[in-house]
Parts: C-alpha cells; sequence; structure tokens
C-alpha cells in the first residue's frame, strides 16, 4: 500500500547538494491501470498501481536494463525525466519520514513538487509540511505523473504557465 500526500515546493533556501540524489526517467506503458517502468540511477523498475490519490496499492519488480529499453519502446506519451533528492524532514510529528523532492528537465523544467509517503492514513492527516512545501496537490490528479505523461506540448506549456502565474501571485502557499 501506497500512502503518499504531494505539495508543489520551492526549495529556495536548502543545500540540495548536502542530500543524496537520484536521477531518474520514467514513462508509462499505461496510465489505466498504471503500468510504469522506472529508471532510477542505475536501477530498473516495472510498477503497477491501483486507482486513487492519497492511498493506492502499488506492486513493484526489478527489471534489467535490457527489459527497460525493451520497454521503453512501448511507452505512451512523454518520457519523465528528473532529479530527485531525498531529504530527511525533522520535528516530532515528521520523525522517520523523507520528503521526495522532484526537480523535473525537458519539457517539464521548471516544475517542483515534494512527495512524502506516509506508514498509516492518519500519519498522513498529522503531517505537519515544512515552509518551503507550498500548495497541497495530492487530491488534484493532473499533478501524477502520469496525468503529465499524458499531455502534449501545448497542454504542458499551460500547465506549467498557469503555476508559474498561481506562484506570483502568492497562491502556491
Amino acid at each position: 500500500m501506497e500512502i503518499e500526500r504531494k505539495f508543489l515546493a520551492d526549495p529556495g533556501e536548502l543545500d540540495l547538494s548536502s542530500y543524496r540524489k537520484k536521477e531518474m526517467s520514467q514513462g508509462y506503458i499505461s496510465t489505466d491501470p498504471v503500468i510504469r517502468i522506472r529508471r532510477s540511477n542505475e536501477d530498473y523498475i516495472l510498477t503497477v498501481k491501483s486507482g486513487g490519490l492519497l492511498e493506492r496499492e502499488e506492486f513493484e519488480t526489478r527489471l534489467t536494463g535490457e527489459q527497460y529499453e525493451q520497454l521503453s519502446g512501448k511507452v505512451e506519451g512523454l518520457m519523465i525525466s528528473k532529479t530527485r533528492y531525498l531529504i530527511p524532514l525533522s520535528g516530532e510529528e515528521n520523525t522517520g519520514l523523507t520528503a521526495e523532492l522532484d526537480l523535473f528537465h525537458g519539457a517539464l523544467e521548471g516544475l517542483v513538487y515534494v512527495e512524502v509517503e506516509f506508514p498509516s492514513v492518519e500519519a498522513a492527516k498529522r503531517f505537519t509540511p515544512p515552509p518551503w512545501f507550498r500548495r497541497e496537490v495530492t487530491e488534484d490528479g493532473s499533478y501524477t505523473n502520469a496525468a503529465l505523461s499524458r499531455m502534449n506540448s501545448e497542454e504542458l506549456r499551460g500547465f506549467l504557465s498557469k503555476i508559474r502565474s498561481q506562484d506570483m501571485k502568492g497562491e502556491l502557499s
């Protein structure tokens, strides 16, 4: 079971060079049901996810690099590229939690969000986001990687422009 909350983020003052990172690329063989392939540094993973936003079933299995390359030819839509920083969170209510900060590249350049996985729905509800977390987008399906991968160039430009416009108006907090 995967239980996670997602927020737009502004890591501004964080020294990202002090955190562990992963270079990732991922694509979707299907978005309904979600069947994803991912390269994370030198690891290759096939993931199947059930429906849902805050809480959903998730199954993962390892792939070889060759299997990943073969399946890459079956990807529908955009192949997503991002750098993920793993940032341990502090504070009594956040002990043991890690923020996964994603900085997107390519067609999604400029999109920055953060996800936090939780051991239970109750823990997710108790979570206190740090100040650099901005507007929560957990329940907005347009922020899932699967939804982003299905957008064409024009839709992506509009989506990113909307986020920038909200940020300039201070609506992301």
